[in-house]
């Protein structure tokens, strides 16, 4: 890449066409380490989005959902979305979430609602996940929005 960048730049002077050709050679060469991205960032994000659901099974997290937004949306990758049997038990989930993805995978997430513990959201970049109590949850029903009809099975009954 450091060879292309300096021939680029060697070429500013030169004939047009080899300046057009070493160009393209550049950016052949910049979607090539893109796509390097994509496929180390996907694995990235599936080792995040497995470590997620290990610490929500680990702490009791009810009715647990994953939602692929793989092509529906930008502002992730998964999405997950959970329950917990009170305020003080949502939190507290929230709060193990953050501290085994940072403990074990050196990630910061941003996290908004966490005070109340009706609902917690938990943005990591790549995985968002929503931790609620099931009142708020059935009130905003967000797994209706982001799974089509066929995706969507009925919640089981609490015991």
């Amino acid at each position: 890449m450091l060879y292309l960048d300096q021939a680029a730049r060697r070429a500013d002077g030169a004939d047009p066409r080899r300046r057009t050709l070493v160009l393209s050679l550049t950016a052949q060469a910049d979607l090539s380490a893109k796509r390097t991205d994509k496929a180390s960032s996907a694995s990235e994000s599936d080792a995040l989005l497995a470590r997620i659901l290990t610490s929500l099974q680990d702490n009791k997290a009810e009715e647990i959902v994953q939602i692929d937004l793989r092509g529906k949306s930008s502002m992730g990758d998964h999405m997950v979305i959970c329950s917990g049997r009170s305020s003080r038990q949502v939190a507290s989930i929230a709060e193990k979430v953050l501290s085994d993805i940072k403990t074990d995978l050196g990630r910061h997430a941003k996290v908004e609602g966490k005070e109340a513990g009706d609902w917690v959201l938990i943005d990591t970049g790549d995985v968002i996940v929503h931790v609620f109590r099931p009142e708020v949850r059935e009130f905003y029903q967000l797994e209706k929005m982001w799974l089509s009809p066929s995706e969507q099975t009925p919640p089981a009954p609490s015991p």
